[in-house]
C-alpha cells in the first residue's frame, strides 16, 4: 500500500483553560483544535496530493482525477464531501511550548474549539510544563481579561511510525504489573494515539490509586510512536536496583496478607440465614458477603460480633437491584453501621417495607477493616481484626436489657437501696457513707454523658464530647474516627458534590450521583446512570428512568405485537396499551360447523380477527358458516325464502350418512365413516330410515346458535381437537382458541403464544 504524502502545517495557538470547556473531558494525548485548523489542514492535505501525482503528464492536466485515483488505493480518513480532500489516518502533531522548548506528540479529539485556542489534555499539559492553575482567576473566568497573558504553544502536523516496543519504568516501587498492566493496555487503547518518549503515563487504579510510569524507549527508535492499529509490546522495568529489590518485598509482603491466608482478609462467601460465619479482615480491606435469599415479610437483622475494640471493625450493606449494583464501601453504600454498642457487636436491622428493598436480587454485605489515619497520635496496627456475622430474620427487632440500662435496674433495685449522688448508682443504705467516701476521692461524673470514670484512669484523661454532634467517646482513636466520618471534608470522584460526612457522601453515591453504577434495562450493561444531580431534568423526574436509559431508551424498535416502530423506553407503556385493549376484544364469532376449525371472518395479522369481512372476503351466508364450508351450498340461484339452501344441505347430510366422506381421519358423527373411524355403532344407511334422523338439523338450519355437521379436511379437523384442548386448559374461551389455531396452524405453542399476546383470559 503507497504512504501517504506528509501534511505541512504549523500554527500557533493560545491554550485555553479546561473551566471554559466544561463539556469536554480530555483524557490521554488528545487536543481540540478550532475549525479553520480542519480546513486548513484540508487545504494542506490536497496540495500533498497534486504535487505527489504531478510526475505524469495525464494527472497534471487533471489533478482532481489524480487525487481521487491516489487515495483510492489507502485506506483514508475523510473530513467532508469532495473525494480528494482526505486526511491521513490517525491525525498526528507535535505539539511545542516556546517558553522552555518542551515538545510532546498528540493525537486529535475534534475541531470545536474557539477560534486562535487549543484546549490540550492533562498529560500534554504536564510533558509541556504548563500550568494553568496560577492564569486562572478565582471566579472561573479567562485569565486574559485580568492581566495575564495566556501560553501559547507550537503546532506541526507530523506523521510517526508505527511502534512495536516500548518500555515503561515505575516511579515508585511497590507497583505490581498485575495491579494496572490491564488498566494500562485500557487507557492505551482508549485514549492515547501517539506515545512520547521520557513524558509520563498515570493510570489510575481501582481502589483511586494512580500508577505513574515514565516512557522510557521505543522501537523503532525515534522521539515517539503512533499507538493506533498496531501490536505494542511492553517491557516493564524498575528505576535502579533498589527500586526492584524494594518492589518485591512489597509484592512478597503482599502475598503473604493475600484473602485466605492466616495473615490475610478472609474470602467471602454466600451466607444463609441463622447460621453464623467467623473471619477476620485487615486494615483498610473489605470481606465481601452476599445472602441471596430471606423472609421479605421479616425484619432482616445483619450482626458482626466478638469485636476486639470499637472502632477496628465497621459492616456496610447494599442491596443488589437493577438500581444498586457498586458493592458496599466506605464512601458508596445503603446501610451502615460505625457506632459500637455495649454488648460488643454491631447491628443493622432492615424493615421489610423499606424502600431499598424493592426489587433487590441479593443483599451484598461488605466487613471493612478500619485503617486509621497515619498522623493519628498512636501506630497503626496492621494486624488482622476477627468477627463473627450472623444474619437472621425476626419479628421484631430484639433489644436485650444490658447492664446499666434502666430496665435492667429497676430489676435489681432493693427497697433498702439508695442512689449515690456521685456515681449515681444505686447502693445499700447501710453502706452508703462509706460508698461516698471512697467515690467522692476516686471517681469522677462527666457533666454532659453522665458516666462515671476513676480519676486517674486513662479513659477519663481521653474522654471527649463532640462539639458539632452528640457523640463522645473514651480514646483518641475513637475521636479520630469520628471527626474523620463526620467532620473531615470529602469530594464525590464522579460529580462536583462535596460534604463532611461519609454517611452523607454514600447517600449521594447511592442515590443521585452521575457514577453511580445501575444495570441498564435497555442495554443490560452495567454502566453510570449519568445525569446532572443538582438541575435533573423534567423527563428524569417524569420517567423515573436515569440520563444514560434515557438516550439509550431513544433508540428504536419493532413491537413484537403490532410491528409498529416504537422507541424502547414507550415500549413498556405501548404493551400496556395492548394489554388494555386485548381486555376490552369481542369474542370472535367461529364457524358454525362442529367440526370446522375457522372463525366466520377470518384471522388476519398482528391478531386482527374479522380480517376476511375487512377485506371484503367474509363468509357471505347468513346461516352462521365460513366461507369453505359454505362454498359446497351456493349456487347463483335466486332463493329468498331458504327452500333450495335447505334442499341443498338435506342432500349433503342424506349423502354423508349414506355414503360417507371416505377419509380415513374424519371424525364427524354424522358421516358412515366417521363413524365408522371411531368405532360408534352405525346409523341407517337408507333415505327412509335417514330422514327422519335429520330432519331436526334440517329444521335448524335458521338457528345459528345450534350446530351443524360437515366433514371437513385433515388440517381443518386438527386445529378444531386442538383448540377443544386449549379450551378445557380453563384459560381462554373456545372462540379465542379456534381464532388461535386458525392464526397459528395445529401448533399448540405457537397457538399458546397467540392466545398470551391477544386473546383476553377468562376473569
Amino acid at each position: 500500500m503507497e504512504d501517504q504524502p506528509p501534511i505541512k502545517w504549523t500554527t500557533t495557538l493560545d491554550v485555553a483553560a479546561p473551566a471554559t470547556y466544561a463539556s469536554k473531558d480530555l483524557n490521554g494525548d488528545k487536543i481540540i483544535l478550532p475549525q479553520s485548523a480542519l480546513e486548513q489542514l484540508l487545504a494542506a492535505s490536497t496540495s500533498s496530493s497534486v504535487s505527489t501525482s504531478a510526475s505524469t503528464s495525464a494527472s497534471a492536466t487533471n489533478p482532481l482525477r489524480n487525487s481521487w485515483a491516489s487515495t483510492s488505493s489507502r485506506a483514508p480518513y475523510a473530513f467532508g464531501g469532495d473525494p480528494y480532500q482526505q486526511l491521513p489516518s490517525p491525525l498526528m502533531f507535535r505539539l511545542v511550548n516556546p517558553s522552555n522548548n518542551n515538545s510532546v506528540y498528540a493525537g486529535i479529539r475534534e475541531f470545536s474549539a474557539e477560534e486562535g485556542e487549543v484546549l490540550l489534555s492533562p498529560y500534554l499539559l504536564e510533558a509541556l510544563g504548563i500550568n494553568l492553575d496560577k492564569r486562572i482567576s478565582g471566579d472561573g473566568t479567562d485569565a486574559s481579561s485580568n492581566g495575564f497573558m495566556r501560553p501559547q504553544i507550537t503546532i506541526h502536523a507530523k506523521s510517526l511510525p508505527k511502534g512495536t516496543y516500548v518500555r515503561l519504568r515505575p516511579l515508585e516501587a511497590g507497583y505490581n504489573p498485575d495491579d494496572w498492566k490491564a488498566l494500562l493496555e485500557r487507557q492505551l487503547r482508549e485514549n492515547f494515539t501517539t506515545l512520547t518518549n521520557g513524558s509520563i503515563l498515570s493510570v489510575s487504579g481501582g481502589k483511586g490509586e494512580v500508577f505513574r510510569l515514565l516512557i522510557d524507549g521505543f522501537r523503532p527508535e525515534g522521539d515517539g510512536i503512533c499507538v493506533v492499529n498496531t501490536d505494542l509490546e511492553v517491557d516493564i522495568e524498575a528505576l535502579d536496583e533498589e527500586q526492584a529489590r524494594e518492589t518485591m518485598r512489597q509484592i512478597m509482603a503482599k502475598q503473604q496478607r493475600a484473602p485466605g491466608t492466616a495473615g490475610g482478609s478472609s474470602v467471602g462467601q454466600e451466607l444463609n440465614i441463622w447460621k453464623s460465619v467467623s473471619g477476620q479482615v485487615l486494615p483498610g480491606d473489605y470481606v465481601d458477603y452476599e445472602l441471596p435469599s430471606w423472609a421479605r415479610s421479616r425484619i432482616l437483622e445483619i450482626e458482626i460480633s466478638e469485636l476486639e475494640d470499637e472502632y477496628g471493625v465497621d459492616l456496610f450493606v447494599s442491596p443488589k437491584s437493577s438500581r444498586q449494583r457498586a458493592l458496599p464501601r466506605e464512601s458508596e453504600h445503603v446501610f451502615s453501621v460505625f457506632n459500637y454498642t455495649q454488648d460488643g457487636s454491631k447491628r443493622i436491622s432492615i424493615e421489610p417495607s423499606n424502600v431499598e428493598l424493592e426489587n433487590a436480587e441479593s443483599i451484598l454485605i461488605a466487613v471493612h477493616g478500619y485503617l486509621p489515619d497515619s498522623s493519628s497520635a498512636k501506630p497503626t496496627d496492621l494486624s488482622p481484626r476477627p468477627f463473627k456475622l450472623r444474619i437472621k430474620n425476626a419479628m421484631t427487632v430484639e433489644r436485650a436489657a444490658t447492664p446499666g440500662s434502666m430496665d435492667a435496674e429497676v430489676q435489681e433495685r432493693s427497697p433498702d437501696d439508695e442512689q449515690c449522688k456521685n456515681c449515681l448508682q444505686w447502693i445499700p443504705k447501710r453502706t452508703m457513707v462509706l460508698h461516698e467516701n471512697f467515690c467522692l476521692r476516686n471517681n469522677v461524673v462527666c457533666p454532659q454523658c453522665r458516666n462515671v470514670f476513676q480519676k486517674t484512669s486513662e479513659e477519663w484523661e481521653n474522654h471527649w464530647h463532640c462539639p458539632h454532634d452528640e457523640a463522645y467517646g473514651s480514646s483518641e482513636i475513637t475521636k479520630a474516627k469520628h471527626d474523620d466520618i463526620y467532620h473531615t471534608e470529602r469530594q464525590c470522584p464522579s460529580c462536583p458534590f462535596s460534604t463532611n460526612s461519609i454517611p452523607d457522601l454514600a447517600r449521594h453515591r447511592t442515590t443521585l450521583c452521575p457514577g453511580k453504577i445501575i444495570l441498564c434495562q435497555f442495554c443490560h450493561l452495567e454502566v453510570c446512570q449519568e445525569g446532572d444531580p443538582f438541575n435533573p431534568s423534567a423527563e428524569m423526574l417524569h420517567t423515573g428512568l436515569t440520563e444514560h436509559e434515557l438516550v439509550d431508551g431513544a433508540r428504536t424498535t419493532d413491537c413484537h405485537l403490532c410491528s409498529k416502530i416504537i422507541r424502547l423506553r414507550d415500549m413498556s407503556a405501548h404493551l400496556k396499551y395492548h394489554e388494555l385493549e386485548k381486555a376490552h376484544r369481542p369474542k370472535p364469532s367461529i364457524c358454525r360447523n362442529a367440526n370446522c376449525g375457522r372463525t366466520q371472518h377470518g384471522v388476519g395479522k398482528n391478531g386482527a380477527v374479522n380480517a376476511g369481512t375487512k377485506m371484503g372476503q367474509g363468509p357471505g351466508n347468513d346461516i352462521g358458516l365460513c366461507s369453505l364450508c359454505f362454498s359446497p351450498l351456493y349456487v347463483s340461484l335466486y332463493d329468498p325464502e331458504g327452500k333450495a339452501l335447505k334442499r341443498r344441505i338435506e342432500r349433503r347430510y342424506l349423502t354423508q350418512m349414506m355414503q360417507g366422506c371416505g377419509k380415513r381421519w374424519c371424525a364427524n358423527e354424522w358421516c358412515k365413516t366417521g363413524r365408522a373411524n371411531m368405532k360408534l355403532e352405525p346409523k341407517p344407511s337408507t333415505a327412509q330410515l335417514v330422514l327422519p334422523q335429520i330432519k331436526p338439523l334440517i329444521e335448524s338450519v335458521r338457528d345459528v346458535q345450534k350446530p351443524m355437521y360437515f366433514c371437513v379436511d385433515e388440517a381443518n379437523q386438527r386445529r378444531r381437537k386442538l383448540a377443544e384442548m386449549l379450551a378445557a386448559e380453563g384459560d381462554w374461551d373456545l372462540e379465542w382458541c379456534i381464532a388461535a389455531c386458525e392464526a397459528e396452524g395445529a401448533n399448540l405453542d405457537m397457538a399458546r403464544g397467540w392466545l398470551i399476546n391477544w386473546a383476553p383470559s377468562k376473569e
